[in-house]
């Protein structure tokens, strides 16, 4: 290594013997510590880059001394040697240094945030998430802060509906104060560190709060996948058929998913299952609850933390500053950090994923708990069947030639289906549905909108919406009768099972093996909420008789996930 070099990085006890005899001088114990320049004669003009081997040899090496006292050439390569270990030692030593600074910088400068939603706490703008008196904060300020809840977060546990989202999947109405790309950002490092997700997807709006590129988040860390609110689902369900199909719609996205969990959050239901798995799979590493917007993570994370803090003296002390719940969907504005856990590893509660896609980023805020179910669901069946056959306004041709209307967000044209197809919706029981003959549609969608088809709700919310811009055409094929032929599913709102034929409608069947198997209807929704067309779900004791289940290979019974209830 060439002696200027050298002398940057070294002390003059780390340099070769004959440069470091006058170290023992005070005088000169100074002048060793600083960069010497080197001068070098040479006949030629080359940079030391461009110079011959034998001129780069004469840089890089030691005076050659004269006499019986000049140091041989073993002895140069073996200063040479000494001198570059101790450069390297003291290189990597000042690395080491660097870093302890960089993390002590880190945790000095962290943001102090409210327990509730996970929004930097501040003293200045009242309306805004993160607020708290200046009173308050004073009193905190030195160990307190993560006891903290932010005036937002005390309103949202009253009740009061206070949106804080916008941009692209955020909410209209209310004030706005992150956009919806914001809050993603704040998950992007999860794909770069080792970690354990717990995926949360609300059954009753599987595909629309599914996380379909789940992947740009979570990376290639291991997925719990834990599906919410089960006790929603219709009265007389078996979970055994559910189980079965979310595995099957989960198979075909080839996630690294360990296992599948069902489970209510206000029951309980399946809470100690994803508990145990989380204990079992966590070896150290952070759990990062991930989901859609509103899709249940804080009520999940309250219902954890009851569960573990039987045998957990760390989830029992938790419990005390838990997230704040709240039907406002986009209520945690940040990650927050739980000690849940005594052997290693946070617990992070984190932003929800709003997606642009779900009927809730296109109502106003107002009406968003219209589209929250909170009670079990009963499907509502057109045609309606009496004992003498069809009732009411329907005829001998079934729904052929009529329009259903679920609420203003949803319009079904019957284009072509069999006499007997009937349609079962699946949502929010405070979404009205009236069915008109399709040529009178238009005129009573403009006429009723605000009031009887709501949301939205009024006048003057309906003189504001876009109507439903998106029309999808749709052909489903059966094999099948006597089973339901697919699900149209609404993102952010229920789902429709279509039947092509129900034996209680009474109509008769005396040519139905000549008649296509094919049925046609146009689905109208607002822009840009998604259609999904799905395998039906198994819901009611109906769903357990007619559900099927797909027979396994050996390969496939070994990687595929098991599910729990």
């Amino acid at each position: 290594m060439a002696l200027k070099t050298l002398s940057t990085f070294l002390s003059p006890l780390s340099l070769p013997k004959h440069y470091t005899l006058s170290i023992f001088n005070p005088v000169s114990l100074n002048i060793y510590r600083k960069s010497t320049p080197l001068s070098c004669k040479s006949t030629h003009s080359h940079s030391p880059s461009q110079l011959p081997l034998s001129d780069t040899k004469l840089l890089s090496s030691e005076p050659e001394g004269t006499g019986a006292a000049s140091p041989t050439r073993g002895d140069r390569f073996l200063e040479r040697q000494q001198a570059d270990e101790a450069a390297k030692l003291l290189i990597k030593e000042i690395k080491k240094t660097k870093k302890k600074t960089k993390k002590v910088l880190k945790v000095n400068t962290a943001t102090a945030c409210c327990y509730g939603c996970g929004a930097p706490l501040q003293t200045s703008e009242v309306d805004a998430p993160g607020y708290v008196d200046m009173d308050t904060y004073e009193l905190k300020k030195h160990h307190q802060l993560r006891t903290i809840l932010c005036g937002r977060c005390r309103l949202l546990s009253h009740g009061h509906m206070i949106t804080a989202v916008g941009g692209n999947g955020g909410y209209s109405g209310g004030k706005q104060f992150v956009s919806a790309d914001e809050l993603r950002e704040k998950l992007s490092h999860l794909r770069h560190e080792k970690a354990l997700i717990v995926k949360l997807v609300d059954i009753v709006d599987f595909n629309g709060s599914f996380l379909s590129r789940v992947r740009d988040l979570a990376g290639a860390n291991p997925i719990i996948l834990v599906a919410t609110k089960v006790d929603l689902l219709p009265k007389g369900t078996d979970f055994n058929c559910v189980g079965d199909w979310v595995v099957e719609a989960i198979t075909k996205k080839k996630l690294n998913v360990l296992s599948v969990h069902l489970t209510s959050s206000k029951s309980l239901v399946g809470i100690a299952g994803v508990a145990s798995e989380i204990q079992k799979e966590k070896k150290g590493r952070d759990v990062y609850i991930l989901g859609s917007a509103n899709v249940g993570k804080s009520a999940f994370i309250s219902a954890l933390l009851k569960m573990m803090a039987q045998r957990d003296p760390a989830a029992a002390a938790a419990q005390k500053y838990k997230p704040i719940q709240s039907a406002v969907p986009g209520t945690t504005l940040g990650p927050i950090q739980i000690d849940a856990f005594l052997g290693g590893g946070k617990l992070y509660d984190t932003p929800g994923v709003h997606l642009h896609h779900r009927q809730a980023a296109v109502v106003h805020s107002e009406d968003l708990p219209i589209l929250a179910p909170q009670s079990r669901l009963r499907g509502q069946s057109f045609p309606v069947s009496s004992k003498n056959g069809m009732a009411g306004k329907f005829n001998s041709n079934g729904l052929n030639g009529f329009s259903i209307f679920w609420g203003g967000l949803v319009r079904i044209d019957v284009l072509k289906v069999l006499p007997e197809t009937c349609l079962t919706f699946y949502g929010p029981k405070k979404l009205p549905i009236h069915a008109v003959p399709t040529h009178e549609a238009d005129e009573f969608y403009k006429k009723e909108l605000g009031v009887l088809l709501t949301p939205p709700t009024g006048k003057d919310r309906a003189g504001e919406w876009r109507g439903l811009e998106t029309v999808q055409q749709l052909q489903i094929n059966f094999e099948d009768a006597e089973r339901p032929a697919s699900d149209v599913a609404i993102s952010g709102l229920g789902w429709i099972t279509i039947e092509p034929r129900r034996e209680s409608l009474g109509i008769s069947e005396s040519n139905f093996a000549e008649r296509t198997k094919e049925l046609h209807i146009a689905v109208h929704v607002p822009k840009p909420v998604e259609i999904f067309v799905r395998p039906s779900i198994p819901v009611g004791k109906a769903g357990a008789e007619w559900y099927q289940y797909r027979e396994l290979t050996e390969k496939e019974e070994e990687i595929r996930p098991k599910w729990y209830f």
